[in-house]
């Protein structure tokens, strides 16, 4: 997940140099939205693995 977000990041960037603010904010937006699910999968993961360690 984390690898798809950096990748729409780059596009985004690589957009915002040509000129295409549109394509570049649509990137951008895709991006924020994988990170923050990443974030939220990494947290939940984390969490089940403390639950399940201390059985």
């Amino acid at each position: 997940m984390l690898h798809y977000a950096i990748v729409f990041f780059v596009i985004a960037l690589i957009a915002a140099v040509f000129g295409f603010g549109g394509i570049a904010a649509g990137a951008a937006g895709i991006a924020k939205i994988l990170f923050v699910v990443f974030l939220v999968m990494a947290v939940v993961s984390f969490i089940v693995n403390l639950t399940r360690s201390k059985r």
